[in-house]
């Protein structure tokens, strides 16, 4: 694992890298923004979710506990009427997989759990999110952009995340001040014919005041 940083207003910003699921633990320590874990998807998987047409792609937003993502990604990929296969075996384990490490991570009782295909720009402003904290991963596509943000401009140097590497990051929300100067965004796509399946998990203590 490493833990690159930068100075923003006095603050220390850190990104932590990590190569196992359990160096996202980096993510709860002062002055780390974000963590990213390390890893790539299997050459054939990511070909079999890259040659799906965009509406056979997994969507939908539900908010529940982690041990029953799994059955809900079954259920959205049912319904989107994703080919039966080992690929999507992969990909329905590998987002209950990623919900048990981050609700484990964040102690928390329930998520926010959306998959879309994105085709447009959506978010595509630099922004922190009012949350308390965010997992994305992307599937298909260009995944996350990041970057440190100087008196609330833009950032000047600008990094994307792999594809199918999560990214951790901390939201408004987040009890620790000053809040992060690290901002991000979906990468601009629109009229390019791309299409990103993009995995979003959000820690939510109380179900009924989620929505």
């Amino acid at each position: 694992m490493t833990l690159a940083r930068a100075l923003v207003r006095n603050a220390a910003v850190g990104v932590a890298v990590a190569d196992k699921p359990e160096d996202l633990n980096a993510f709860l320590k002062p002055g780390c923004a974000a963590a990213i874990w390390r890893r790539q998807p299997a050459p054939k998987f990511r070909m079999w979710v890259d040659a799906l047409d965009p509406s056979q792609l997994p969507q939908g937003r539900v908010i529940l506990r982690p041990e029953a993502v799994f059955s809900a990604v079954e259920a959205l990929c049912d319904a989107a009427r994703t080919p039966v296969c080992q690929e999507r075996d992969q990909l329905i384990g590998d987002v209950s997989a990623l919900s048990d490490v981050f609700a484990k991570l964040m102690r928390t009782r329930y998520l926010r759990l959306r998959l879309q295909a994105v085709t447009t720009n959506a978010c595509r402003k630099f922004h922190i999110d009012v949350i308390t904290a965010r997992l994305v991963c992307t599937y298909r596509g260009q995944g996350t952009q990041y970057g440190i943000s100087t008196d609330g401009q833009d950032p000047t140097r600008v990094f994307s995340v792999a594809t199918g590497a999560p990214i951790l990051l901390r939201g408004t929300l987040w009890p620790e001040k000053p809040t992060s100067g690290l901002l991000h965004r979906s990468p601009p796509i629109e009229g390019t014919g791309e299409t990103r399946l993009v995995l979003v998990l959000d820690a939510v203590d109380d179900a009924e005041d989620a929505a």
